[in-house]
């Protein structure tokens, strides 16, 4: 995939001097240049393509590069602002070999320089917001239960009416379902014992059988308390 160069940033004026060598740890002064005489004067462009930024010192007339200064971030030794004035920077420039050498750089106008201050910034957030959200979607989210981990859910079942129904519990160790004996209960009495009628006697042989069928047919008579415990 091709990646389009972006413009960040324009100044048709800038102006370039050479520095003396830093010979202190104090940072770099403008006012050890000779800023009457810049050796050079063209246009500055900030141009971005992908992560890489880069400033470019063209002509103003012809586009010619004059020099080009790489930055990876800011602030950084590659573009240095100086100790004793807001308009004017040390800048590391680099050609095609990989060699280096610092000038200075310099703007006409305050807000010149302030409009590269918050163009930088501006570049570098954006890249790390980026590497922040590609390191956030390569990590995943592993919701798998671990070894011997449960899961507690408490539900609350509502009637139709608003109110929370209550769930019947078990209580004991026996069969649920059977009522136990009342206190105190009586047990019934056992049932007398059946009285033995007599038959009458046979008188003759000739009446035998009639006395037997009689008394074959006859129903011997019940107490009352052996009738109702039949009937209960």
């Amino acid at each position: 995939m091709d990646t389009y160069e972006s413009v960040l940033l324009v100044k048709n004026e800038v102006f370039v001097f050479k520095i003396p060598p830093k010979t202190t740890n104090r940072g770099y002064r403008a006012a050890d240049w000779n800023l009457q005489e810049p050796q050079w004067t063209g246009r500055m462009r900030l141009v971005a393509k992908g992560d890489e930024l880069v400033m470019k010192l063209e002509d103003k007339a012809s586009g010619e590069l004059f020099a080009k200064c790489p930055i990876d971030k800011y602030p950084g030794v590659a573009l240095e602002a100086v100790t004793d004035s807001s308009r004017y920077f040390v800048v590391r420039i680099q050609d095609d070999n990989g060699r280096s050498a610092y000038i200075g750089l310099g703007f006409g106008d305050r807000s010149d320089s302030f409009d590269l201050n918050v163009s930088l910034q501006d570049h570098f957030k954006y890249i790390k917001k980026g590497q922040e959200t590609d390191e956030g979607s390569q990590q995943q989210l592993d919701l798998s239960f671990k070894e011997g981990e449960t899961i507690k859910i408490n539900m609350k079942i509502t009637k139709k009416d608003g109110s929370e129904a209550s769930r019947p519990r078990r209580t004991g160790g026996g069969s649920v379902g059977l009522l136990p004996p009342p206190p105190g209960g009586s047990k019934l009495p056992p049932p007398p014992s059946p009285q033995h009628v007599p038959t009458p006697a046979t008188a003759g042989t000739e009446w035998g059988d009639f006395n037997s069928a009689g008394a074959t047919s006859q129903k011997p008579t019940t107490p009352a308390n052996q009738q109702n415990w039949v009937q209960f």
